[in-house]
């Protein structure tokens, strides 16, 4: 196992899309809030309460929960390519044990998937207490509490690098795989938010438990707001990590499974 994961890694590694991930999470994380928090919540349309409330800063933070597609269609075209370029095969032939092969796949990736999360949730941070400083804003919310909540928006994305990875196990096709996994993601969460009855499924969908995690409530509040809906209630934190949980830890058993169940071609 130690030497598949050394190659998973060194096979990552050679590859450009690694580096490309970790440079977009820093500019997802350090350039968007920086320019965000230099912009003001306030000044927003429609506008968001300010930095110096607790609200603000958890809503503006909150927002990188939707940057989540990025980690989930890297570990969708991790998985999918191999199959694409056929590189899988022979893989297989040198380890033909292929559950093994494939955990160590998954432990590579869920490191990759932490360090763009580290880096996406340290870049937050160090622009939000760049501008709050040099904009004289006192946030709402402590320093400790402020890192706290950027870790677990780092370990969601972890989650849904996996659930990229599961998505690409079960359809090998890169492109139906990628229409699969961005559609859902852009817009299916949004249109069953939209439909009365439905929306109360939001709050275990891994959308909804990403909230719930990073205390985002914005979205949920306006939809239901602007639909005159019921108003839909997140999950407390603890209980969002524990379904985000569940989720990677389906990916992962989709993505060890299916592969050892059916032919590679």
């Amino acid at each position: 196992m130690t030497n598949l994961i050394r190659a998973e890694f060194r096979r990552l590694l050679a590859t450009r899309m690694w580096g490309g991930l970790l440079v977009a999470a820093a500019v997802i994380g350090g350039g968007m809030i920086g320019v965000m928090a230099l912009v003001g919540p306030e000044n927003f349309e429609p506008p968001l309460p300010g930095l110096d409330t607790d609200t603000g800063v958890r809503s503006l933070l909150g927002i990188l929960g939707y940057t989540a597609l990025v980690p989930a269609v890297a570990g969708t075209v991790a998985v999918t390519a191999e199959y694409r370029h056929r590189t899988v095969a022979v893989t297989f032939l040198f380890a033909p044990r292929r559950w093994q092969v494939l955990a160590a796949k998954l432990a590579a990736y869920a490191v990759v998937g932490l360090a763009y999360g580290l880096v996406l949730a340290g870049t937050a941070a160090v622009a939000l207490f760049a501008v709050a400083a040099a904009r004289g804003v006192n946030l709402g919310i402590p320093a400790p509490t402020v890192l706290a909540l950027l870790g677990r928006i780092g370990v969601a994305m972890m989650v849904y690098l996996l659930i990229g990875v599961g998505m690409g196990a079960l359809i090998r096709n890169q492109v139906a795989a990628l229409c699969v996994v961005i559609g859902y993601l852009y817009l299916g969460e949004t249109l069953l938010m939209m439909i009365p009855g439905v929306n109360l499924l939001y709050p275990i969908l891994p959308g909804g438990a990403t909230a719930a995690l990073t205390d985002f409530t914005y979205v949920a509040d306006a939809m239901s707001e602007q639909l005159g809906s019921t108003t839909i209630h997140l999950l407390p934190p603890a209980v969002g990590a524990l379904v985000l949980t569940m989720y990677a830890v389906t990916a992962a058993a989709i993505g060890v499974i299916v592969p050892m169940r059916r032919d590679i071609t």
